[in-house]
């Protein structure tokens, strides 16, 4: 991991109610929710600039950004000496990171973006260690009282008359890559050893929800958004629809309470039993890639985020956003001439 010495970087940042420069980092291909946060600067009249980071510079959201990066990957050496170069050269506000890999590291920099008045878009190093880690995401619920799968483990996976099905996944996965429905002993004792780092979880079915919670920098919430998942691909949801569902709500509200020190979008997965009963499953302290729905129906993330840059705590909750608003997501193209390898 790499180490920052604060000493390396002179001057700072000023944060200007009039003029607000977001940084994206692993943009990739996020591109409807870079195009709702440049809709909200030009319906706003806010005076900035998006800017975008990737490993690769021919990534979708290169091609809708003010400006955009190619810098190394998450896990080389010399990544935070890049973005904090790039924050120098653009006079960043606010970074906002769209995937789980390089959470951590930023949340436990954090400390070095300060200095210069850079604000992250990044939860407390305990809430990033305990999403990361299925396991530690399991141990995590129970100790709280949270309803959640059980996690099977050594002996009891011997048991001959385990309650099938079971789900098996690795324990630092992400994008569903991995996760398999086991229906007997015989594809239990095979995918245990084939997939890397798996646990293995009670199969829980029901109404699949995700959930986007906004959160200021104190911990408070200012919106809870549930998205019946209808229909998914590779791991994100191509269908969705929004409810206020009040027991989801309600229920989201309690684990946020919980959670330490959680800020920005916190996107939670739960599942509703038939019999009503709310079964958590995933935390993911960032952007989900559906937000773009919550966001359509009036819950202005976009706005709340640059609101909070500048100072603004939430002080009254916000459930103004349309219910049974459905998303079709499908693929868009991008073209240019000169692409680079």
């Amino acid at each position: 991991m790499e180490k920052i010495q604060l000493c390396q970087f002179l001057g700072g940042i000023n944060i200007m109610k009039d003029k607000i420069n977001i940084l994206f980092t692993s943009s990739g291909r996020r591109v409807s929710l870079i195009q709702k946060f440049k809709e909200t600067f030009s319906k706003e009249d806010i005076t900035g600039n998006i800017i975008t980071a990737d490993f690769n510079q021919n990534v979708p959201t290169a091609y809708i950004s003010d400006k955009h990066y190619t810098v190394p990957m998450v896990s080389q050496e010399n990544y935070l000496t890049e973005l904090l170069n790039i924050c120098m050269k653009e006079n960043i506000t606010l970074i906002i990171p769209l995937i789980d890999t390089e959470l951590s590291l930023l949340a436990e920099n954090k400390h070095v973006f300060d200095l210069h008045n850079v604000r992250l878009l990044v939860s407390s190093p305990e809430l990033n260690k305990i999403a990361s880690d299925k396991k530690i995401t399991y141990e995590f619920f129970t100790s709280k009282n949270i309803n959640t799968p059980k996690v099977y483990e050594g002996l009891q996976l011997s048991i001959e008359d385990c309650n099938y099905p079971l789900l098996i996944k690795p324990y630092n996965g992400s994008s569903s890559k991995g996760v398999t429905l086991i229906k007997n002993k015989k594809e239990l004792l095979f995918f245990k050893d084939y997939i890397a780092n798996s646990i293995v979880q009670e199969y829980i079915s029901g109404e699949e929800y995700t959930i986007d919670v906004m959160v200021d920098f104190l911990g408070n919430i200012k919106t809870i958004v549930p998205r019946l998942r209808l229909e998914t691909r590779a791991g994100e949801v191509s269908k969705g629809v929004t409810k206020k569902d009040r027991a989801i709500i309600n229920a989201v509200e309690d684990v946020v309470k919980v959670l330490p020190e959680p800020v920005g979008c916190i996107t939670l997965q739960c599942f509703k039993k038939e019999n009503g009963e709310i079964t958590f499953i995933e935390i993911n302290p960032r952007f989900g890639g559906g937000i773009p729905l919550s966001i359509e129906a009036g819950a202005n993330f976009p706005l709340w985020v640059i609101k909070m840059c500048q100072g603004e705590t939430f002080i009254e909750k916000d459930f103004t956003w349309t219910e049974n608003l459905m998303m079709l997501r499908y693929d868009e193209a991008v073209f240019m001439e000169n692409v680079t390898n």
